[in-house]
């Protein structure tokens, strides 16, 4: 190929479609990625590849190397950091060499894990043992385990919010946009960050369905023609919320200009009060407030404003998940460093996430939550196939973040339509995708 060229939509799809075939070499084996029984029995070079750029550079991914090392000795791990993994993943598996080690990525249909990677075991077995290991079951077989889960819900400045004079959580959409009216009118803060410009950050609105109704299968009932935006679904409340806090001026006045990296440093210095993330968020919010001089602290966590017979519930949910390349010619090795990063490597407990290992306890960044006895919701995956075929066939894309955009989109004016008018164009698009790819 003379040049390289962004693959996007139908193109984008294609070529993932086509990947199995397109593969110059050895037809891959459908053997499972057994764990060591001894770690000598472990041995050869893996190459990880991985979104986290920043633990490259800084050193952090080699140090849980050489811990692993400790235990298996005759591994060499090395570590593969892109910038732009969906995109650059997505091109390289079009051949077989996409690494030993990688993190799934979300382009890559459910029902088509097994043509890209290896099963790690039967789904009774492993789903015993780890969180959200349905998420990556395809036939009663497991293809990825979690690096850890994330709680969603909202973080935000506490001393902002109480400087507003807002004493407790909100309980449904209209006190949460009350509360942010308040902060705009008593503080210098924006009330709220889209990180409309990184796009990225608007998929985790997403996250909440289940949180809303208390319900672990409500992304699960979105398998059919159900149209998910209608009045009373989950759609439409949490799109509704994101739209009215656009439509009343309470986010940045040019979502445009927003950058993520600056966000960090914005929530941390009480210039900003509130922005919708997961729980992994929390210690990179903190680590930005002991930088810029601020109280850690002041970075708090609340649930989504809405509540079933008085309780608010948190949807916990997977990040990426680590697999074996089908192609790999080390897979016990492979297996061991997914196994080992679970269970032995600490990550979790330094991200302040959710341990995918079950035994291990939540991270001390959810005491807010567990003190004020949010419900965790783990959603379930059973029908998360034939969801994103529905939603790949209906091009809405409820995790990407371009009808989100749209979305604010609309509520600021920059693009014509009314809210009712958006959803039913959603609903539409849906109902008929369900027609044909949700069967």
């Amino acid at each position: 190929m003379g040049k390289k060229k962004a693959l996007t939509g139908a193109l984008l799809a294609a070529a993932i479609m086509t990947v199995a075939g397109c593969s110059g070499r050895s037809t891959a084996s459908g053997e499972t990625a057994k764990a060591p029984a001894d770690p000598a029995d472990a041995s050869g070079t893996i190459k990880v590849l991985t979104h986290r750029t920043d633990l490259v550079q800084n050193g952090t991914m080699a140090e849980y190397a050489a811990e692993f090392n400790k235990t298996y000795p005759d591994v060499k791990v090395t570590f593969e950091a892109l910038t732009d993994y969906e995109g650059e993943v997505k091109i390289r598996m079009n051949t077989d060499d996409y690494g030993d080690v990688l993190m799934i990525p979300a382009a890559v249909a459910k029902n088509d894990y097994p043509k890209f990677f290896a099963p790690l075991g039967n789904a009774g077995e492993l789903g015993g043992r780890y969180r959200f290991s349905d998420k990556a079951e395809v036939g009663g077989k497991v293809y990825g385990i979690s690096t850890f889960g994330t709680a969603n819900g909202f973080l935000y400045n506490k001393a902002v919010w109480k400087k507003a004079g807002i004493t407790k959580w909100p309980a449904t959409p209209e006190e949460f946009v009350g509360d942010l009216k308040a902060i705009r009118s008593r503080t210098d803060a924006v009330p709220y960050y889209t990180n409309f410009k990184d796009g990225w950050p608007l998929t985790a609105w997403s996250n909440n369905i289940g949180s809303v109704t208390c319900d672990a299968k409500a992304n699960d009932k979105l398998a059919g023609p159900v149209s998910p935006w209608k009045r009373g679904g989950e759609l439409h409340t949490i799109d509704s919320l994101l739209h009215d806090i656009v439509k009343e001026g309470l986010s940045e006045k040019d979502p445009n200009t927003t950058n993520w990296e600056a966000s960090k440093d914005m929530i941390a210095k009480g210039e900003v009060a509130t922005m919708q993330l997961g729980s992994w968020a929390i210690t990179q919010m903190r680590d930005a407030a002991r930088k810029n001089g601020a109280d850690p602290e002041d970075i708090g966590f609340m649930p989504f404003p809405a509540q079933k017979d008085g309780t608010y519930c948190a949807v916990l949910a997977s990040d990426y998940q680590q697999a074996v390349n089908i192609h790999s010619g080390h897979k016990t090795a492979a297996r061991a460093w997914i196994d080992w990063f679970a269970e032995k490597s600490g990550f979790s407990v330094k991200e302040g996430a959710v341990p995918a290992l079950k035994s291990a306890p939540l991270p001390s960044t959810l005491k807010d939550f567990v003190d004020n006895d949010v419900t965790f919701v783990e959603r379930s995956e059973a029908k998360t196939g034939q969801v994103n075929a529905i939603d790949n066939a209906a091009e809405i894309g409820l995790n990407k973040p371009d009808y989100r955009q749209k979305l604010v989109d609309t509520a600021r004016g920059a693009q014509r339509g009314s809210l009712d008018d958006f959803f039913a164009d959603l609903d539409k698009r849906w109902n008929e995708a369900a027609g044909t790819a949700g069967s």
